[in-house]
């Protein structure tokens, strides 16, 4: 490591972040709109990706669908073959799926992407769940995973558009690991128009997941597909 005069080592460069091409990444909730898309936008970028689902048959029907190699499996194989496992089940769903594979998700990168969001005459609105976001949830139910929260921000609609070449927009990356963090946003920066900006530690994932009701607001508002870009860094 290189060090400077006062032999202190110089801080690691934050734009120096892992080659991540050879992980296999699976998608738990791969036949919903949002995982889907990012199976779509991982595996275009050419990582080798698996769709979980509930049902493997229709894990396996949305991988052809996708094409690019991607395979379908039911959520517990794919938790197994994969190093990376993005969880993009609904909220409503979260804790039970999160349980029931927390055997196969030992010793994985879980990296949490889900909005506990609730609906109602009024539009969308946040929900505070009792560990204090989905992404703590999902830490406290699984200690044996090493968990990451991101991609919370994107429009399923644009990743999944085959006509629109480049996603412009942020992905804040949050965790306890600046490895586990580097890697998610390494993965990030595999979509064309992505960049991961690491966010803070699991506590601050909150307000991370709650900015989604707003967003949700700025596109029903402006008709739009509205992301986030963090300046100045």
């Amino acid at each position: 490591m290189m060090t400077t005069e006062t032999n202190k080592p110089l801080a690691k460069d934050p734009w120096e972040l892992p080659d991540v091409s050879g992980l296999v990444v699976g998608v738990l909730g791969g036949t919903g709109d949002q995982g889907r898309g990012l199976a779509y936008r991982l595996a275009k970028s050419g990582q080798q990706v698996i769709v979980g689902s509930r049902s493997a048959d229709r894990a396996r029907t949305a991988a052809g669908e996708l094409g690019f190699g991607v395979r379908g499996l039911d959520n517990a194989e794919c938790a197994r073959a994969s190093d990376v496992v993005i969880v993009a089940v609904p909220w409503e769903g979260h804790a039970k799926t999160l349980e029931s594979l927390r055997d196969e998700l030992a010793s994985k990168l879980v990296v949490d992407c889900v909005n506990p969001l609730g609906f109602d005459k009024k539009g969308a609105y946040a929900i505070r769940p009792e560990e204090g976001s989905a992404a703590e949830q999902a830490a406290a139910l699984l200690p044996q995973s090493r968990v990451a929260a991101a991609f919370h921000h994107l429009s399923a609609v644009l990743l999944q558009d085959p006509q629109v070449a480049e996603i412009d927009t942020d992905v804040m990356v949050l965790g306890e690991s600046r490895e586990d963090t580097d890697t998610v946003q390494a993965l990030a920066a595999r979509i064309p128009g992505m960049r991961g900006i690491y966010a803070g530690r699991l506590r601050n994932a909150h307000q991370v997941e709650s900015l989604v009701a707003n967003l949700i607001s700025v596109n029903r508002r402006y008709k739009a597909h509205a992301g986030l870009r963090i300046t100045d860094v």
